[in-house]
């Protein structure tokens, strides 16, 4: 794919860009090694500094930000506007919390001879994320606020559909104070990933994407030795169940389904109702889908947007097709606009069998799955059959139950009665296919540290550990 913006609400394409030269790469890994030999001696209240000013400027240049995201992707002014503030809002979270969370753990030096022992965090070194286009600056942020507060230095790789934004964030940090080459964006194409990987000055990998690229960037980094935190996308069930709010429950899956033209990792995708209140929640959800507005993303009455490219909006009308050719009913949309760019409306299918895509596979698209189940068992069946893990949904007023669905359901994360969203304050993340690792919260930001130990004597002749078995 080249590197260029395409408008996806005319599938013109408005601003091509040159890939790097071998040069200018090399340039750029050398800078990286730089950058963290500075980063890592700084202080915390200096990152902090520096961090809180990059959430500055995003508040300053939400406006402008969130334009570029919206011509780049599609996804409404709204909602880009809201992903701007989500991400000055995350750096304030670490520029707070980074010290503490990367605090000395001090361990029980009497018992190993020792006058101090404790294990102390250290960065890595130069980290390499390969990002995706669906949440073109939170997807970053929320991977580069950790590990630059940590101390590590960051390469992005960003989707070939995105550049402008990619560019944007190859200044801010700079901007914002951090030491040269503490974060570049690399524009590279994905068969250059790998030489990357090699490079023995990036020291780890993060990936947001595909199950395909998943398993291409860990097997190009386990083969050097390197750490990879991936996340590769979901499946998402939501349940409902008879003590629901059946009402709250439609309205939430609504915007659930529908979140960024329905194009995020998180959205619910699979929707497993109760039989008993089936028919109640059909009618309200439907109702609600079928009434979304389509159109200008800048449009401040627009709910959906177009995709954001012509392949993918491809791939989300094969597997509607794929399942309606093998029995199964669409009950709202379900057809690919007659206009330009790449529109798909807001969709609900049902009597939906393991023998169609959509059964178990991720749908990236404002499409629903609607699944009529007659117990919990069922429900929990239904949840689990898919290779996936990121997140899940379950809709009940039973405290019992409650407890049941977040032993039982195998994800990440288990929403109760509200839709899988992301949080600093949480680990982000899934199990299965949907990858491994965790971003966000204390957990994210040690994912890119070496937790080294340290055992200090009071300096007699007989080391740590005399007379005793080594390891």
């Amino acid at each position: 794919m080249s590197i260029a913006t395409i408008d996806p609400t005319t599938g013109q394409v408005r601003k091509t860009f040159d890939e790097m030269t071998d040069e200018q790469l090399e340039a750029a890994l050398a800078r990286a090694a730089a950058g963290f030999d500075a980063l890592r001696t700084t202080s915390f209240a200096e990152r902090a500094r520096w961090m809180n000013t990059v959430a500055d400027l995003l508040e300053v240049e939400c406006d402008g930000v969130a334009r570029t995201m919206t011509a780049e992707m599609g996804k409404t002014y709204a909602s880009a506007k809201a992903e701007v503030a989500k991400c000055a809002a995350a750096c304030r979270y670490y520029a707070a919390h980074a010290e503490r969370f990367l605090a000395d753990e001090p361990a029980d030096a009497g018992s190993i001879g020792a006058t101090s022992a404790y294990g102390r965090y250290h960065p890595m070194g130069p980290v390499l994320a390969v990002m995706p286009w669906n949440f073109p600056l939170w997807q970053v942020l929320r991977f580069a606020a950790p590990a630059l507060m940590a101390g590590n230095a960051g390469l992005l790789k960003h989707a070939s559909n995105v550049p402008q934004t990619a560019l944007y964030l190859d200044e801010l940090f700079r901007r914002a104070g951090f030491p040269a080459g503490a974060f570049q964006t690399l524009m590279i194409g994905s068969e250059r990933i790998e030489r990357v990987l090699a490079d023995p000055r990036v020291r780890a990998a993060t990936l947001t994407g595909s199950e395909g690229a998943g398993r291409a960037v860990a097997a190009a980094a386990g083969r050097n030795i390197k750490k990879t935190v991936l996340e590769l996308g979901g499946s998402d069930p939501f349940v409902v169940m008879p003590s629901a709010d059946v009402a709250r429950a439609a309205e939430v899956a609504t915007v659930a389904r529908c979140q960024n033209n329905g194009q995020s990792c998180i959205a619910a995708k699979r929707f497993i109702v109760h039989t008993e209140v089936y028919d109640e929640f059909a009618d309200a959800f439907v109702a609600r889908m079928a009434a979304l507005r389509i159109g200008d993303p800048m449009d401040d009455d627009t709910d959906i947007g177009p995709l954001a490219t012509e392949r993918g909006r491809a791939e989300v009308a094969e597997q509607v097709g794929d399942a309606v050719a093998k029995g199964a009913r669409v009950l709202c949309g379900g057809e690919v606009p007659d206009r330009p760019g790449w529109w798909y409306p807001p969709t609900v299918v049902t009597d939906l069998t393991p023998q169609m895509r959509m059964y178990a596979d991720e749908v990236f698209g404002p499409v629903a799955g609607l699944y009529r189940v007659d117990s919990y068992e069922e429900a929990i069946e239904v949840a689990n059959g898919t290779d996936y893990g990121l997140g899940a949904n379950a809709w009940t007023r039973d405290p019992d139950e409650q407890q049941r669905f977040v032993a039982d359901l195998d994800a990440g994360m288990v929403f109760v009665n509200g839709m899988t969203t992301s949080y600093p304050e949480l680990p982000f993340g899934g199990v299965g296919n949907s990858g491994y690792g965790r971003e966000l919260s204390a957990q994210g930001i040690r994912e890119f540290c070496n937790l080294r130990a340290v055992w200090i004597g009071a300096g007699a002749s007989d080391g740590p550990g005399a007379g005793s078995h080594s390891e």
